[in-house]
């Protein structure tokens, strides 16, 4: 008798980064990294772990979320092949009632994506394989079959997409071999959160250097004068010849944005991320009009739509996906699609608890099995919170390794688990600040 799904378990864990401002930024001055976090148990003893990233208030939203899709999955078979995983997606993005609530961006479809990762991660563990090669091991025609093409097939069609994964199918096995061997290019955040004193700035920087990045990032936008002291601080710490990436967190308005980047731009920022709304596509083809610096965004768009638009209206640089955002691992799959069709290099976002673990999976894969480059493309890190999962992230001289472990490197220990779970785990008995 085959396996079902008996166990659904909803976690409310947060960690209290804000005490010391990592992941500050000109939106988001005080956060609480956080996981709304999904265990699925079966019936044969097996696990699937799967989380949306917020940060602080509202994570209890979104495990409400997730608890409220607990119906599409106990006590239904375990997902074990493709069209196993591409029914779970439907199941949990199509519910009528709920989809309203979007549709298909916001509280819900975060939520679906937690389920459809945590689905993701115990197919693979029970295959026996990471994510990224258990993906790269389906045929062109079943991954094409996990992709929701509604409202895409102006731009992308199913045969389309077949022609891309079929083109890149011949070199799965040398891409593979180069990435175990290589890594796949990494660059870091850590240096440019905007609480961090100077001093903290430049020695992280050149740490940053030391350890082999040759990217970093900085967060603008909170005052003109202090970017530009800082982006120059950045600058001579580092050199002429590693990328500083500048990131707003959607803080400006189109003209102040062209305004702001006229500043800064003499100090060659290798890309502008987020200048504007995440939804405004118009907008964001404006900012790349109007100035030099490239444009990157992503990490907040809602859906394959509004990529899709971002795309056709060629708004956009560099394709930021984020593996908690969008509903899981069918979507993304999507999204890196209509960035192969449009030549657009995908440099996932991963500043976040977790994001580093899944979304390393995406751009293997990618690279493996859908674009087939690695070319002008690198994942973000961040170099906080990692001990808190069973297999995480490790990035050696600036490049992920390859995951070998089964699953999708979401599991969290279970004493972090107890520990940081909101509001009665011990970490948070005597709080500095509400959360």
């Amino acid at each position: 008798m085959r396996a079902t799904v008996t166990g659904f378990e909803v976690h409310d864990i947060r960690f209290p980064t804000s005490e010391r401002l990592d992941g500050s930024d000109a939106m988001n001055p005080d956060p609480d990294y956080s996981a709304a976090y999904l265990v699925l148990h079966t019936s044969d003893g097996s696990a699937g772990y799967g989380f949306c990233f917020t940060i602080g208030r509202g994570n209890e939203v979104v495990a409400a979320g997730i608890d409220a899709l607990r119906p599409y999955v106990v006590g239904r078979p375990v997902p074990c092949t493709a069209a196993d995983l591409a029914a779970v997606h439907r199941a949990v993005t199509h519910d009528s009632q709920l989809r309203w609530l979007g549709p298909e961006k916001g509280v819900m479809h975060m939520a679906a994506g937690a389920v459809v990762n945590a689905a993701w991660d115990l197919a693979a563990r029970r295959a026996g394989a990471p994510v990224w090669r258990y993906l790269s091991g389906m045929t062109p025609e079943e991954l094409v079959a996990l992709v929701d093409f509604r409202y895409l097939s102006d731009a992308l069609t199913p045969d389309e997409a077949l022609d891309i994964l079929r083109a890149a199918e011949p070199g799965r096995a040398e891409r593979t071999r180069k990435l175990l061997r290589e890594g796949y290019p990494a660059y870091t955040s850590s240096p440019g959160w905007l609480g961090y004193d100077d001093a903290k700035l430049v020695r992280l920087a050149e740490r940053a250097v030391a350890d082999g990045f040759r990217q970093i990032k900085l967060k603008v936008g909170a005052d003109l004068d202090e970017d530009v002291r800082r982006l120059r601080l950045a600058r001579k710490t580092v050199g002429p010849d590693i990328r500083i990436a500048v990131d707003a967190n959607q803080r400006w308005d189109v003209g102040e944005a062209l305004r702001w980047l006229a500043v800064l731009a003499p100090y060659d920022p290798y890309w502008i991320e987020e200048p504007t709304s995440p939804d405004d596509v118009l907008g964001h083809a404006a900012v790349r009009a109007g100035q030099p610096v490239r444009v990157a965004t992503g990490e907040h768009v809602a859906n394959r739509v509004v990529f899709k638009q971002l795309l056709q209206a060629g708004a956009v640089d560099f394709v930021q996906i984020d593996a908690a955002r969008v509903a899981g691992v069918n979507e993304n799959l999507a999204i890196l699609l209509l960035a192969a069709k449009f030549g657009v290099p995908v440099c996932p976002h991963a500043g976040g608890v977790g994001l580093c673990e899944l979304v390393q999976h995406l751009a293997m894969f990618d690279y493996v099995a859908v674009s087939g480059s690695r070319e002008d493309r690198v994942v973000e890190y961040v170099d906080h919170l990692h001990e808190h999962f069973t297999d995480p992230a490790v990035v050696v001289a600036g490049r992920y390794r390859a995951p070998g472990a089964p699953g999708f490197s979401a599991r969290m220990r279970p004493e972090s688990v107890a520990a940081h779970t909101y509001p009665d785990g011990p970490v948070w008995q005597t709080p500095k600040h509400p959360s």
